[in-house]
């Protein structure tokens, strides 16, 4: 399992709690002290004038539950240690502090120490005369005929609606209608690539490579299906399935929940897919992409649907001053304006030769081959990648030669086309450097009949724009030396050249170019540069 970022296990969630106040944006919470090892947060801004709500939990699920306390949700949070229902004293301290004449409703969600750590506490504050009602979150549908479902990111709609009819100063009988009306309404379901980790937890990830779990719960309990890695419009199209199936709706709200390990671009293409999939159809509001309720760093996602009336429409758009509550969007069309595009294109018939068509086919073939070993020494040397941008370029230049597509007749013109083509495709600097040595390379040989004096002004070109030379510790190493070899002795000489140029990079402790240049000997010795290699498995097939 992977590294945490902790001081000590027995701290964390203290020591969390703490940083969630110390850097708080809006400046209304505060941590209750009752000299014990009770955590509650609660509201400063509170005066008991209208229905409390309380939530709570174990902890690990951040920004659940402190980042939801404030006016229009939560009025305290009580945080249990890691994935640990908190005692019954701290939730019946949380209650009595912030409970006034009109009551509390404490939201749980249905996990076994929830029920009866936060069921008893109610039953001794009522005892204390203090008016509380309670409602469980059940909105795990992976499972089906669950009878006790789990409750997840669902709880979260259910914070938002209860804490706006708290607002709107209605009673509590009012508020738990409103709460658990909201519960009845929604439904949730997770995917996850990996499961979270734990402090000291050393053993290995359940979930194998290349697989997914369906439906797991946010402590890392397994899921109730293994499926196969699949694109995110799959996953999203069969969770849209159970979650529609489980509550039939034509006007809903979606919440799209980062269970903790996923980054923004891959949030970004989750809310696409929902967008765009059988849930998106009767889409009126989304709530995220964000990280809501999290298991720790479990690289997954949850949905949550939430049938919507104007009661509760009125609710989701209602007004919040918490940390984490991100605000609900309205669905709309996704805005693309139509443009011209003013680049200028190279104008060519295509035509035909059988000895450059080979040619071509070999150095794409080598580098498509390439593609896993290039990735492997670029992820020890750079970011790794080279082997996915080369063979990138590599298939969209025999993509073009499959189609008949290039002026095979004309070299000059075709070295132009293939700085061209390389620029639609390949990312990053590697794509442009390399179509400024193919644009170079093709001017210089419209004046000329030398292939290898053009390659090497190409060389000269993007050496000058590229800012490296021969030492830095590039591609260059490798294609400098086997340019002036086959100059001078053929073809053969520059493939031996060109190895042997690619070699000497292992052995080249400091990077001057590239994103190697960031990193230290140790990270560089023995391994060869990935495009100086690259250069020499491409000579190679070229003298086979």
């Amino acid at each position: 399992m992977a590294e945490l970022i902790i001081n000590k296990k027995e701290s964390w969630v203290s020591d969390s709690i703490d940083g969630t106040l110390y850097t708080q944006r809006l400046g209304n919470l505060i941590k209750l002290d009752f000299n014990n090892d009770i955590k509650v947060i609660a509201r400063n801004d509170w005066n008991k004038d209208k229905v409390a709500i309380i939530c709570g939990g174990g902890s690990g699920h951040e920004p659940a539950h402190a980042g939801f306390v404030g006016k229009g949700m939560l009025t305290a949070a009580v945080c249990g240690d890691l994935f640990a229902a908190p005692s019954v004293d701290a939730v019946l301290n949380a209650i009595v502090h912030v409970t006034g004449d009109k009551g509390c409703l404490v939201i749980i969600k249905n996990y076994t120490g929830d029920r009866l750590n936060f069921g008893l506490a109610c039953e001794k504050a009522k005892e204390m005369g203090y008016d509380v009602e309670l409602v469980i979150v059940n909105d795990d549908i992976s499972i089906p005929n669950n009878p006790k479902p789990r409750g997840i990111a669902g709880t979260l709609f259910v914070h938002k609606v209860a804490g706006h009819a708290a607002e709107q100063g209605a009673s509590l009988a009012d508020v738990k209608v409103a709460a658990q009306k909201a519960i009845d309404n929604t439904a949730s379901i997770g995917i996850a690539l990996t499961s979270c980790s734990l402090p000291g937890d050393t053993s290995e990830s359940r979930i194998a490579h290349g697989k997914a779990e369906l439906g797991l719960g946010i402590h890392g309990e397994a899921g109730i299906e293994t499926i196969d890695v699949a694109e995110c419009q799959e996953f999203v199209a069969l969770m849209s399935e159970k979650l529609l199936e489980a509550r039939p709706s034509e006007k809903h709200a979606v919440l799209i929940n980062n269970l903790g390990g996923l980054s923004p671009i891959e949030m970004n293409v989750v809310a696409k897919a929902v967008v765009e999939s059988k849930l998106g159809e009767g889409l009126e509001f989304v709530v995220g992409p964000a990280a809501l309720m999290t298991a720790i760093d479990m690289k997954g996602f949850s949905l949550s649907l939430l049938r919507l009336d104007e009661e509760t429409r009125s609710a989701l758009q209602s007004d919040t001053a918490t940390e984490a509550w991100p605000g609900v969007i309205a669905k709309r069309e996704c805005p693309v304006v139509q443009c011209e595009n003013k680049a200028v294109k190279i104008e060519y018939t295509p035509s035909q030769n059988d000895a450059v068509a080979a040619a071509i086919r070999t150095v794409c073939g080598t580098l498509i081959d390439l593609e896993s070993e290039l990735n492997r020494l670029d992820a020890i040397v750079g970011d790794g990648d080279t082997g996915s941008t080369f063979s990138a370029g590599a298939r969209k230049v025999l993509a073009e030669l499959d189609a008949n597509n290039l002026p095979l007749g004309e070299p000059s013109v075709l070295l132009n086309v293939i700085g061209e083509k390389l620029t639609t495709v390949m990312g990053g600097s590697s794509g442009v450097l390399l179509s400024i040595f193919f644009t170079a390379a093709g001017s210089y040989l419209s004046s000329s009949d030398d292939l290898v004096a053009a390659l090497q002004n190409g060389l000269v070109r993007m050496m000058q724009y590229g800012g490296a030379k021969p030492g830095d510790r590039t591609m260059i190493d490798a294609l400098y030396p086997a340019f002036n070899a086959w100059a001078e002795q053929g073809l053969e000489s520059g493939t031996n050249a060109a190895r042997e140029g690619a070699e000497s990079t292992s052995t080249m402790l400091k990077a001057n170019a590239g994103r190697s240049s960031y990193l230290n000997s140790d990270s560089l010795n023995g391994t060869k540069d990935p495009g100086a290699y690259a250069v020499e498995c491409v000579f190679a097939s070229l003298t086979k």
